[in-house]
């Protein structure tokens, strides 16, 4: 699963985003997804999703409830 492909991405999974912000740190922030908000197929800096807590970023891991 990729985090620069839309499909891969769906409401409610669990991720890891970039805000604008952090984006030359590389600071991460985990959270659910509420709201796919790219409409493009693909981005190649990450798919853009608003997390359940209101807070806006790009997808830079999609983190499987299966890993141990």
């Amino acid at each position: 699963m990729s985090p620069t492909i839309r499909q891969d991405i769906h409401i409610g999974q669990a991720v890891e985003v970039v805000k604008k912000q952090h984006q030359r740190s590389g600071e991460l922030t985990w959270g659910i997804v509420k709201r796919i908000l790219t409409s493009a197929p693909k981005h190649h800096r990450g798919i853009k999703v608003m997390l359940q807590s209101g807070e806006v970023g790009r997808v830079q891991h999609i983190l499987d409830e299966d890993e141990d």
